[in-house]
């Protein structure tokens, strides 16, 4: 049983992280896309290290990894808890102002710097299972980065726990905070081998009690399309404008299926991210999602079928069609080491958390890491509305989530 009289510190450790901008760039060609993420990398290799986990360290690429060794005479299986230090590029992270709303009694959370911002039960459903709990929203200037810092701040604070609870048995803890995980480049130079641990989860879900095991695949596709540039006031007959055939492929697009705006639950979706051209050439750029892999072939088939009719259309046009795999669905791999998700949803049982389990109409860190030899299902960290100003978190959820992490370890020990 967990500790009643134990003081958290995972609220602590929350409100002083989210006062680092470590906002990640997408236009960075750099690894880290910002350096400004070290600044808060480097502060958790040292409270790892006062916690008493020795060999804590930030690598050349900025992870920080660290062990908690093992109390357990038994050989257990090694097992990594891991969450990202960057924010999201869509809403300024800088000078981040935490507000905490105490006892919850309902109704509209008013943003106290910005009163256009709110944050209703209508909108948020989950507020009516909040009645009571205490909600840590900003002050409507900036973005909270409960995504990810309240997992980092939670798996601080479960380690706490278990290094001041020699009771509770359990394996090597392995952990690793990584950035850039919003730029998709979270996984880029993690070595798995060097990490050490056989399985792992990401602490960078939302509502408590969800277990994500289930994830789009997910390809790229970028279209190029060729035309015949000439002076326009010597262009009659010559002129082939690029600009026009991109046009006409995108109006020739379905209107009601295929887009994200007219797909949802299991359906995937073709999406154009952007547009840039001129009379030569003009470049579209699509991202392509399905929770079945094969599907991604027949969307790109689809959409290169598209672009033919296009370029029939404007005879002397031309196309280059290129497919980019970017992740799979983590199921696939995770289907195969049933136990990861079971002792999860066993944690979620002993402290009476209803288990959610959903399936992600996007990707995670473990999408990749699974793939990557280290089967990794995503748990809840208790955030809600990521990557926008009304972002916001319970206490209390914060709380279940360290408990939730405490239990898995003491799971994996008892289980080996």
């Amino acid at each position: 049983m967990f500790d009643l009289n134990y003081n958290f510190s995972c609220v602590d450790r929350f409100l002083k992280y989210v006062k680092y901008d470590t906002q990640s760039d997408e236009e960075s060609t750099t690894f880290p896309s910002d350096p400004k993420q070290l600044e808060l990398s480097k502060d958790l290799v040292t409270e790892l290290k006062e916690i008493g986990l020795s060999d804590a360290n930030m690598d050349e690429y900025g992870y920080v990894t660290a062990t908690l060794p093992s109390n357990s005479e038994k050989d257990v299986t090694p097992v990594g808890f891991i969450a990202h230090v960057d924010t999201s590029p869509a809403v300024s992270g800088k000078d981040v102002n935490p507000v905490i709303h105490k006892n919850y009694q309902g109704g509209d959370i008013v943003l106290p710097n910005d009163s256009s911002y709110k944050i209703s039960p209508d909108a948020n459903p989950e507020l009516n299972d909040m009645i009571g709990f205490d909600i840590i929203t900003t002050d409507g200037t900036t973005l909270l980065g409960a995504d990810d810092k309240a997992g980092i701040a939670e798996i601080m604070d479960a380690l706490n726990y278990l290094a001041t609870h020699a009771e509770i048995k359990h394996g090597d803890i392995k952990i690793c905070f990584t950035p850039d995980e919003e730029v998709g480049r979270g996984t880029e130079k993690f070595d798995v081998q060097k990490f050490g641990a056989r399985y792992a989860y990401t602490i960078d879900g939302s509502t408590r009690g969800e277990v994500e095991t289930e994830t789009f695949s997910a390809d790229a596709v970028v279209i190029k399309f060729k035309g015949i540039n000439v002076h326009p006031g010597y262009a009659k007959d010559k002129m082939v404008n690029s600009l026009k055939v991109a046009s006409h492929f995108m109006e020739l697009l379905p209107k009601d299926s295929l887009s994200p705006e007219t797909t949802d639950g299991r359906d995937g979706y073709v999406h154009c991210t952007s547009i840039n051209g001129n009379e030569e050439l003009t470049t579209c750029k699509f991202i392509i999602r399905d929770f079945l892999t094969p599907k991604l072939k027949e969307f790109e088939a689809t959409l290169e079928e598209l672009v033919k009719k296009a370029v029939a259309a404007y005879p002397g046009s031309s196309y280059e069609f290129e497919v980019i795999e970017q992740y799979r669905n983590m199921k696939e791999i995770l289907d195969q080491h049933p136990q990861v998700e079971e002792y999860a949803l066993e944690a979620l049982k002993r402290l009476n958390i209803k288990p959610i389990q959903s399936a992600i109409r996007g990707g995670t860190d473990g999408s990749r890491l699974s793939y990557m030899g280290l089967p990794t299902p995503n748990l809840f960290a208790g955030g809600h509305n990521f990557h926008a100003i009304t972002e916001y978190i319970a206490v209390q959820d914060m709380h279940e989530a360290v408990k939730m992490i405490v239990t898995i370890a003491q799971i994996w020990e008892e289980k080996a």
